[in-house]
C-alpha cells in the first residue's frame, strides 16, 4: 500500500529516480523541466525543503511499498489561507485512481493540517486526465489562462470549507479505477 509523506530529504534519490523515470510521459502534457532540473537537482532538493519549512510551500511525495516514489502532490504559493496544487503521478500507476486519491488527501492536509481555506490549479487544455482529477476532488472552473510558453489553459478553485472527508476518503491509493488519471 502506498503512503502519502511530506518531502523529507531521504525522499532525495527516490524523488529523483522518479522524474528521470517520467520525463518523456510528463514532457507529453507538462512542459519539460529542462536538464538543469536535473544536474541541479541536489542543490534544489534542498532549497525546496528550506521554503517548507519556512511554510511557504507543502510538498509531498506518494510512497509505493517498496520505497518508491509514486507521484508527488504539491501546495505552492502559499498566502492569506490558500495555495496552488500541482501534482504528477508515474505512468505506471495512471488509470488507478491514484491521482484522484493523492489529490483528495492533499486537499484534506490543506485544510486540517496546514490550515487552509481555498486552494487554485490550472491545467492545459489537452490534458483531460488531469481536468477529470480536479473535478472528482470538487474543483470548479473558474476561467482561462495562459500557461508558460503561451499554451492555453483552464483555471480551478476548490473552496475547502465546502468539501468534507469521510474516513479513509483521501488514503486508498492501491485500488483499481477506471479513468486515466494523470
Amino acid at each position: 500500500m502506498a503512503a502519502l509523506e511530506r518531502l523529507r530529504p531521504d525522499h532525495a534519490p527516490a524523488l529523483l529516480a522518479f522524474e528521470r523515470e517520467n520525463r518523456g510521459f510528463f514532457a507529453a502534457s507538462v512542459p519539460d523541466r529542462g536538464d538543469a532540473y536535473f544536474t541541479e537537482f541536489a542543490e534544489r532538493h534542498r532549497a525546496l525543503l528550506d521554503e517548507q519549512e519556512a511554510g511557504t510551500i507543502h510538498f509531498h511525495v506518494l510512497v509505493g511499498e517498496g520505497g518508491e516514489v509514486l507521484g508527488r502532490f504539491n501546495l505552492v504559493d502559499v498566502a492569506d489561507g490558500g495555495a496552488e496544487l500541482g501534482y504528477r503521478v508515474a505512468e505506471k500507476v495512471t488509470g488507478r485512481g491514484v491521482a484522484t486519491a493523492g489529490v483528495r488527501e492533499l486537499c484534506r492536509l490543506a485544510r486540517q493540517e496546514y490550515g487552509l481555506s481555498r486552494l487554485t490549479a490550472v491545467t492545459t487544455l489537452d490534458n483531460a486526465g488531469s481536468r477529470a482529477v480536479l473535478a472528482r476532488a470538487g474543483f470548479g472552473a473558474v476561467g482561462s489562462v495562459t500557461l508558460d510558453g503561451g499554451e492555453p489553459g483552464t483555471a480551478y478553485e476548490l473552496d475547502l470549507a465546502l468539501v468534507s472527508w469521510e474516513p479513509g476518503l483521501g488514503g486508498s491509493f492501491g485500488r483499481e479505477r477506471s479513468g486515466r488519471d494523470s
